[in-house]
């Protein structure tokens, strides 16, 4: 086949993978097709954590058929016994003539292992098609495999003037309802959503997706250094598809604690040195515990403190055509910067209509 055909079919095993995005976690999205004699013979992508690999859906779905033909798979193949068997076992098994593999994977246990397992077995292995686009569809599972760490997004929305709220703290709605979807989107993808008490006691979110999701909607965090969220917000509804962090201190009242506890909250005592919550030993924990992704919605204190950190990786600022003036609420606060040059800056920037608003997307420049 050509290299147009190749990218042509990858990017379908692309869409594939994108099915379960916000779910997989602390697994990677992958997405696998299969083609023989020009005809789709099977398709596949890896749901959920524990459950059938990407490859073993395609030829599953294959049967028969894959004997000859060439899979498109976005994420090298695992060649290691896990939760489920080694799939260049049954690639091998099932008679596939050529593999092609948008990147290798970052995996320790992997890291191009499989590749070389498939080609001592004689099949024709091809990497790199498409590769830009499959590392930026598992860009949290790559940073997480390679840091044990969440990747951080910071999610803001501002009026052109930067403001996020009036004086008297009203915000809804700065932006379009097309960027609100947007944002239901965002959330889509992603393991764990992170606000400050302010933005509780202010908006009383829920942060759930309102679009009906298959499985879990990402895990809700509140910074919360004294304890002060009612108990009565919508944040702590918990169900059997919707948890709460509360991300605290030991100033934290005991009895509020339980109270909270007894809801099904978890209570993570996380203090600094300045008896604030330490935003870092939040992130480790989040890792530790699988947590590949984090979008942080703010408000200005809790958004400033992580990028002075320097914990943010990618920003969406989303801007409307507003303006709301000095005494409004900045979307940043206290950033303490004295010279130009320590302003946070950021790298392969886009920009793009949004409904009426504009939506500013870019990497943190380190």
């Amino acid at each position: 086949m050509t290299t147009e055909q190749h990218i042509y079919y990858m990017k379908q095993a692309l869409e594939l993978a994108r099915k379960a995005e916000g779910q997989t976690h602390p697994n990677p999205l992958v997405g696998a097709l299969l083609v023989k004699d020009g005809k789709i013979v099977g398709r596949g992508y890896h749901k959920r954590a524990g459950e059938m690999h990407a490859e073993r859906m395609a030829l599953d779905e294959a049967g028969e058929a894959a004997r000859g033909a060439t899979l498109y798979i976005t994420l090298e193949p695992c060649c290691h016994v896990g939760r489920t068997g080694p799939c260049t076992e049954s690639i091998y098994r099932a008679g596939v003539r050529e593999v092609i593999v948008g990147m290798e994977d970052p995996n320790p246990e992997m890291n191009g292992k499989s590749l070389r397992e498939l080609k001592r077995l004689a099949v024709n292995v091809q990497t790199g098609i498409c590769e830009k686009e499959c590392r930026e569809l598992n860009e949290y599972y790559t940073y997480w495999m390679k840091h044990q760490l969440p990747f951080v997004v910071l999610k803001t929305a501002s009026t052109l003037d930067g403001k996020i709220a009036t004086f008297k703290g009203e915000s809804k709605w700065i932006t379009s309802e097309e960027s609100r979807e947007f944002v239901q989107s965002l959330r889509r993808r992603v393991d764990a959503i992170l606000v400050g008490i302010g933005t509780v006691t202010t908006d009383n979110p829920s942060l759930t997706v309102h679009k009906e999701r298959e499985f879990m909607n990402p895990l809700r965090i509140v910074v919360d250094s004294k304890l002060r969220i009612s108990v009565r917000a919508k944040i702590l509804k918990i169900d059997d598809r919707t948890k709460t962090m509360v991300a605290t201190t030991r100033r934290a009242p005991i009895k509020k604690r339980k109270a909270l506890e007894r809801k099904g909250v978890e209570i993570l005592v996380v203090p600094d040195k300045r008896g604030r919550v330490s935003l870092v030993s939040l992130l480790k924990h989040l890792g530790k515990i699988g947590m590949t992704s984090l979008l942080v919605e703010g408000g200005a204190e809790v958004n400033a403190s992580f990028l002075k950190e320097k914990l943010t990786h990618k920003v969406y600022a989303f801007v409307a055509p507003r303006i709301l003036g000095d005494d409004a609420l900045g979307a940043f606060s206290k950033m303490g910067l004295s010279d130009l040059d320590q302003a946070v800056r950021l790298k392969h920037v886009s920009v793009e209509p949004i409904g009426q608003d504009f939506l500013i997307q870019g990497y943190v420049h380190v």
